[in-house]
């Protein structure tokens, strides 16, 4: 069984920074492709970031490019989502998810998926 659970989540002003980790338990994680998801109310869950297992991969979506940064501590199981220049766009639930076999954008790819964690940017 493997379980994520993210944090980190929070309020912060626009231009702000915030970092969302995610807690992975299961032998999976050494050789899972990590991702980030995030939704907005009354909007479909959207990609935001993703790293292959080892790390030599990234991924991100246009409106994150530049200002995320997407990365693992393989050590402690954990991927974390550095969000830096935050707008109000980016307010939306944070979900972190793991795919055993695929890398990339696509949610259908992901097998398992953390409970989410709110990001507020103000104006």
């Amino acid at each position: 069984q493997v379980q994520l659970v993210e944090s980190g989540g929070g309020l912060v002003q626009a231009g702000g920074s915030l970092r969302l980790s995610c807690a992975a338990s299961g032998r999976i994680f050494s050789s899972a492709n990590m991702g980030w998801f995030r939704q907005a109310p009354g909007k479909e869950r959207e990609f935001v970031a993703a790293i292959r297992w080892d790390g030599a991969f990234t991924d991100y979506a246009d409106s994150v490019k530049g200002r995320f940064i997407i990365s693992t501590d393989n050590a402690k199981n954990m991927v974390r989502l550095q969000m830096n220049s935050l707008k109000p766009e980016d307010t939306a639930v944070y979900y972190c998810a793991a795919s055993s076999r695929w890398f990339g954008p696509s949610r259908g790819q992901y097998d398992y998926w953390g409970q989410g964690t709110q990001v507020t940017v103000s104006s």
